[in-house]
């Protein structure tokens, strides 16, 4: 990721479920109190499946080896692109290519689900 300095991110990249247990996702929702968490739920083959809570902008980066996939469970998440902006609302889904940077924002907090592979927090 390029762009690394200072921004209100929490991250818990350790994999909180292994196979054959049932997640709580209301429960991490309700818990998480800081205004920008992620928190890494599952590995599904070479993919990590991570839950997202926002409210405000993260900073411009991008990722040169993969893809990352973002899908709104609640509220409103907007991509800035280079040239353009993407509002994804509940029950939708964007893919961000690898190298094209972007930065994800929430005027009000919103709860994502996101996809990479096993090597995007390299």
């Amino acid at each position: 990721m390029t762009d690394g300095d200072a921004h209100p991110n929490t991250t818990d990249p350790t994999i909180g479920f292994p196979a054959l247990v049932t997640i709580d996702v209301a429960a991490m929702i309700d818990a998480c109190e800081a205004d920008w968490c992620d928190q890494t739920l599952c590995r599904v083959n070479d993919s990590i499946i991570s839950l997202g809570v926002r409210h405000g902008e993260y900073h411009w980066h991008k990722h040169d080896a993969d893809d990352e996939f973002f899908f709104v469970l609640d509220g409103l998440l907007i991509l800035d692109l280079e040239g353009r902006s993407i509002e994804l609302r509940p029950q939708e889904g964007f893919v961000v290519p690898k190298g094209v940077a972007h930065r994800p924002r929430a005027p009000d907090r919103a709860v994502v689900l996101m996809v990479w592979s096993v090597d995007h927090r390299s």
